[in-house]
């Protein structure tokens, strides 16, 4: 892929609601906008990397880039779960992204269980990749460390 690593950065926006309440997997959706400044020939599909909300910590993360044909999105969309637990919804906070590989193309689910399973899957592989060496050094990259100017509700 010769966009990765990709760096980026954006507000966190309302997805579809779907993350959270139908899969129990939250995810943070980048806007538009932000969408929209995404390489034109970035292939869609599940990546993973390294994300951080406002000046916090960085956390392993797993991303889609697409339609997800499973709900027939119109629009394309990307979409980060954050491997961590939050205490709290952050709409509104600047999230910065390092998508440093690639897991698989997007896809169809027969059904939501086998949508969930692929996820969870994509998740530990996400979880044992970004432990190699190689991975771990840009989780310390200064992208992630913004001037306060840039932050967003003291975040």
């Amino acid at each position: 892929m010769r966009h990765l690593p990709y760096f980026c950065r954006g507000e966190v926006g309302r997805g579809f609601g779907r993350g959270s309440k139908e899969l129990g997997i939250p995810t943070a959706n980048f806007s538009e906008q932000v969408v929209e400044s995404f390489p034109s020939d970035i292939s869609t599909g599940i990546y993973y990397g390294w994300a951080c909300v406002g000046n916090g910590d960085v956390h392993k993360m797993v991303l889609s880039i697409g339609w997800n044909p499973y709900y027939k999105n119109v629009k394309k969309s990307v979409e980060t779960h954050i491997i961590h637990t939050f205490k709290e919804d952050f709409y509104g906070e600047i999230l910065s992204i390092v998508i440093i590989g690639y897991i698989r193309p997007e896809k169809n689910f027969d059904s939501l269980d086998a949508l969930i399973s692929a996820i969870q899957d994509d998740i530990e592989e996400a979880n044992r990749k970004l432990d190699l060496p190689e991975h771990l050094k840009l989780k310390e990259d200064n992208f992630f460390h913004m001037p306060e100017s840039k932050l967003v509700n003291g975040h």
